[in-house]
């Protein structure tokens, strides 16, 4: 095996392992939660990325005001242990151009995404003229807090928590091969992905084409998940959102 190659592979290794997939994601969770705090507050409120809402809503539950204080509490000591674990795990200096490869890797990726989740979906259902899911008028902050909210917590909802759970419990539960389990866990993760979009008072009205869309991108990012970890998945989705909720919005 020549050294391009084992170089390529350790690559490929390191960037799923939590110190590099962790870390790399840490610029989005504080982009977003700058753009949170400066987000205008209207007579219905703010808007929120609903991933996020859900989360918090679980901490508000058990704490009342002070849940989303303790929800951001909880997410940086659970990624510091993980970070810490994995380091103790695999000794050894970070390597910075990783992230690099990794930034590289993910805007590749989230070009890929934004021709290939359309195209098959037209393959599928006749376009509509489909409304993107953001206020009309919305000022640039708040599209990009949409859009980085949606790469960070909807890949820590729907990809690390349930994906990773539907595969846990298919593999472990039901004794099911890992790459069967995978492939459940990935398409019935895409199926709530989707239907996520349409909860609640402030979801999309149901429409055919929008919903096999969501759903053909949750395969994509499911899949992305189970194959390239975290970080590269959350910032793959984050730059495809900012590619149509900013600048294809225009």
């Amino acid at each position: 095996m020549t050294s391009s190659a084992t170089a390529a592979q350790t690559y490929w290794r390191a960037s799923r392992a939590p110190r590099y997939a962790l870390l790399f994601a840490v610029p989005l969770f504080i982009f977003y939660q700058l753009l949170v705090a400066i987000e205008p507050v209207g007579p219905q409120g703010s808007w929120r990325n609903g991933a996020d809402v859900i989360l918090q809503s679980l901490f508000v539950a058990l704490a009342g005001s002070r849940g989303p204080l303790l929800f951001l509490i909880t997410l940086n000591v659970a990624g510091a242990w993980l970070i810490v674990r994995d380091w103790r795990r695999h000794p050894g200096a970070i390597r910075p151009r990783y992230f690099a490869f990794m930034l590289v890797e993910s805007a590749l990726l989230a070009f890929v995404a934004g021709f290939t989740i359309g195209s098959v979906t037209t393959q599928l259902v006749t376009p509509p003229q489909m409304a993107i899911g953001f206020p009309d008028g919305a000022p640039l902050s708040t599209r990009l807090m949409l859009a980085i909210g949606a790469g960070l917590y909807e890949e820590l909802l729907f990809r690390v928590l349930m994906v990773g759970a539907i595969a846990w419990i298919c593999a472990r539960g039901f004794g099911w091969k890992p790459s069967v389990a995978a492939t459940v866990a990935v398409i019935l993760g895409a199926f709530l992905f989707s239907a996520f979009h349409y909860v609640g008072s402030g979801g999309d009205e149901l429409q055919l084409y929008s919903f096999v869309f969501r759903f053909v991108g949750g395969l994509f990012f499911s899949a992305l998940y189970v194959v390239r970890g975290f970080g590269i998945t959350a910032w793959t989705h984050a730059l495809y959102d900012v590619l149509v909720m900013v600048v294809m919005a225009r």
